[in-house]
């Protein structure tokens, strides 16, 4: 779900952009809007964090290839879960 704020309302509520991201986890983004066409974004910390991990992966040839082989075996049913797999973890 996204939510629009003018830029007026958006430095209104600035201090409290952090508690709002913390109750309404479900908000991904806030849209802040200069004459009604959004300009800017604001998310918490942990999101921008997930987007720029999600970035780096997609970035590297490598890691993008062996994510398509494995989203491949789990659509082919080739997959096999963690605990059945006989790895244990340390």
């Amino acid at each position: 779900m996204e939510k629009m704020l003018s830029i007026a309302e958006a430095r209104r509520a600035l201090s409290r952009l952090p508690d709002y991201f913390t109750q309404t986890p479900d908000v991904g983004a806030l849209a802040i809007t200069r004459r009604g066409q959004p300009v800017l974004a604001v998310l918490s910390w942990a999101q921008y964090e997930a987007l720029v991990e999600t970035l780096d992966i997609l970035g590297d040839e490598e890691q993008t290839a062996q994510l398509r082989r494995a989203v491949a075996e789990i659509e082919a049913g080739a997959a096999q879960a963690w605990e059945a797999s006989g790895e244990e973890s340390q």
